[in-house]
């Protein structure tokens, strides 16, 4: 089994310079994909299940998928909970094999943020496994906006936390489907200077690939965080498959078909993070 936690992926990348995938998942044919993708590129990958994802399929379910695939796959693999809104959404995570808890508290006054997130990172580390924290507010495209982190409010809540893993607000939004953007590389820079603990950027679709792969090598940014650019590429995949044939009604015969874009489109962005 190469089942692994967040902790043991990103500390190898921060001291040997790349960056790990967390891949957002919607179902079975991505998941799947994107250990194949990991597979081909040799590389750790973390699967990430957002709050799309545990609306459509339960918990429970979606830990014992990710393991399944764990057990069978050659990199290690991290089942990760993205954007866990409360103590409960934790811990049922937590409860249902999962390697690694995102909790969201980034919408929270700070003193919130930092008490409720230690307190998740407590019960994670007690269990074994990793606690990923928000500082700051990644907002969303056409949706709310970004506040961007503190340098000061990020080396507190890293040290009042405990935290594997804190993701930042740096020019980042959740959902871009262009890549016109980029990170403020100065306020990274102050961050790093602030705090030693493996940063996070979520909404990384966004982000230009040029500056994902440069700022993996440079900086402690350790794990991006993509779904947009992939959902779209499995989205056109099924358009595809579907159009080719528009007597076929199998769905399993069609989104067999998606498997190899996805694939192809994953092993792209993994192929941009590695060392």
């Amino acid at each position: 089994m190469t089942l692994a936690t967040l902790a043991e992926v990103l500390q190898p990348a921060k001291a040997d310079g790349y960056a790990v995938a967390g891949l957002v998942t919607l179902g079975w044919e991505d998941m799947r994909a994107y250990v194949a993708a990991a597979e081909a590129e040799n590389c750790p990958v973390i699967l990430q299940a957002g709050p799309s994802c545990r609306e459509h399929t339960p918990l429970p379910i979606l830990g014992k998928m990710f393991r399944v695939l764990a057990a069978e796959a050659s990199v290690p693999v991290v089942a990760h909970l993205d954007h866990g809104y409360s103590y409960d959404d934790c811990a049922e995570a937590l409860d249902s094999g999962f390697t690694s808890i995102m909790f969201d508290g980034s919408r929270k006054p700070l003193n919130e943020n930092i008490s409720e997130t230690a307190q998740i990172a407590e019960m994670a580390h007690k269990a074994g496994i990793s606690c990923e924290g928000e500082i700051g507010f990644v907002g969303y495209a056409d949706g709310e906006a970004s506040a961007g982190t503190d340098p000061g409010e990020a080396a507190v809540f890293a040290r009042d936390t405990g935290v594997d893993a804190m993701a930042i607000s740096v020019g980042n939004v959740h959902l871009q489907q262009n890549k016109e953007g980029g990170l403020n590389e100065d306020r990274i820079a102050a961050i790093q200077a602030a705090t030693d603990v493996p940063l996070v950027i979520h909404g990384g679709s966004g982000v230009p690939i040029e500056q994902r792969q440069r700022l993996a090598r440079t900086t402690n940014i350790c794990k991006y965080n993509i779904g947009t650019e992939l959902r779209m590429a499995f989205g056109e995949a099924l358009r595809i498959a579907i159009n080719a044939d528009p007597d076929r009604f199998d769905r399993v015969q069609i989104l067999r078909d998606t498997h190899a874009p996805v694939v192809a489109a994953a092993r792209t962005v993994l192929r941009a993070l590695k060392g």
